[in-house]
């Protein structure tokens, strides 16, 4: 389907189609496609510009603190008039995502002041909205710029917030922030990553949200934003913005290659016997599985992509309460063998939990297994598993 055939006024055709992605409750083209769409991808160095796509965010500087960074107003790159219901709320929660765009070389001012236009003009235009969907925008170059009207408002001042159109089930207490560019298979430059953890941790002093609470769009609806590469190195970016906000900086990081796979995607399968629950702040995504303890029942089976032979750190997330299970079935599927480890889910929850390190072969495959056949008492959870190679 063309996009001139959905949406009303299409001001540029794209080179780069892709499948649409559509939020559930907007029933004119999605925000990623418009911004698809508007955005001017014929640069000499969009098709090569694999080198700003770097993977080791390591050579990122341990420049991002704490601090308020420099925000470009709407003023200041010349947004049209806007509007957003003014909400008494404050957020409480960080979302993020990739405007699915070219990763284009103009890294100017200039250049994130028209991606802020053409992301607004789409939104308003295509989509009928009253304003830009998201709250911030940060370009390739490092530029942030403030989205929706009264967003920059509400983050100097501390409170309150602006109703927001950017992740379904976010929008009241969200911030939304576009990153510029296609993070499916390379990383956003260090410049933007620079940007996006003084951002966070500027955003979390403010309004008092733990870095924990930063998440993937993936999170709440179903689409591959903000990238499957940029997505698995969210655990880096809560660990550099709670860097930054210890006054350690960020954005040296630890560039070993992670994999989150939460119970929510699509190749996580769950059988029998679990339901789903959003109830504990200590969940990973918007939700967890869950089962009662017993002598049978299904799994919930976590599949992960391994990029190399090699020896990885495979870990759990899982939320925590006393009257959880504190004999929790797990079972890591490694190199043609299965390894039993129980896990004690009355505490060290909201984190991520060691179950071993083991020699992995490249290629997609079932790692983990977490069943409910147990003589524990209490729910078993699961939430989440991380995969992270060892240096």
């Amino acid at each position: 389907m063309a996009i001139s055939d959905i949406l009303r006024r299409p001001l540029i055709s794209n080179p780069y189609p892709r499948e649409f992605e559509f939020m559930p409750s907007v029933p004119q083209a999605s925000r990623r496609n418009v911004i698809r769409g508007a955005l001017v991808v014929g640069v000499a160095g969009a098709a090569g510009g694999g080198a700003l796509l770097t993977a080791n965010l390591a050579q990122a500087e341990n420049d991002a603190k704490a601090k308020a960074p420099e925000i470009f107003s709407c003023e200041d790159w010349g947004a049209r008039p806007g509007s957003g219901s003014q909400l008494s709320n404050k957020p409480t929660k960080i979302v993020i995502h990739h405007t699915a765009s070219a990763n284009q070389s103009d890294t100017s001012k200039q250049a994130a002041f028209k991606l802020a236009k053409d992301v607004q003009s789409w939104h308003m235009d295509g989509n009928g909205w009253s304003d830009t969907g998201n709250n911030f925008t940060i370009s390739r170059g490092g530029f942030i710029m403030e989205g929706r009207h009264t967003s920059l408002k509400h983050l100097n001042d501390g409170k309150g917030w602006v109703q927001s159109a950017h992740a379904p089930g976010a929008n009241s207490d969200g911030i939304g922030i576009e990153n510029e560019g296609t993070y499916t298979d390379g990383l956003p430059p260090k410049e933007l990553w620079n940007a996006l953890v003084q951002f966070c941790a500027h955003a979390c002093k403010q309004f008092g949200i733990a870095p924990k609470e930063i998440y993937g769009h993936r999170d709440f609806s179903s689409t591959a934003c903000p990238g499957e590469a940029f997505y698995a190195k969210l655990p880096q970016l809560r660990k550099d913005v709670e860097a930054a906000l210890n006054g350690d900086g960020g954005g040296g990081g630890d560039d070993a290659w992670t994999a989150v796979v939460d119970n929510g995607d699509k190749d996580v399968k769950r059988g029998e016997g679990w339901k789903l629950s959003a109830y504990s702040a200590d969940k990973h995504g918007k939700d967890y599985a869950f089962a009662e303890p017993g002598n049978g029942g299904g799994l919930v089976e976590f599949t992960v992509t391994i990029p190399k032979d090699g020896t990885y750190t495979v870990s759990t997330w899982y939320a925590a309460n006393k009257g959880y299970n504190p004999k929790a079935p797990y079972t890591v599927h490694a190199g043609g063998t299965d390894k039993a480890v129980t896990v004690d889910q009355t505490a060290k929850g909201g984190q991520w939990v060691s179950l071993g390190d083991y020699k992995l072969k490249k290629g997609k495959q079932k790692l983990v297994s977490v069943g409910h056949k147990t003589t524990g008492k209490g729910y078993v959870i699961a939430d989440a598993i991380q995969v992270k190679a060892k240096k």
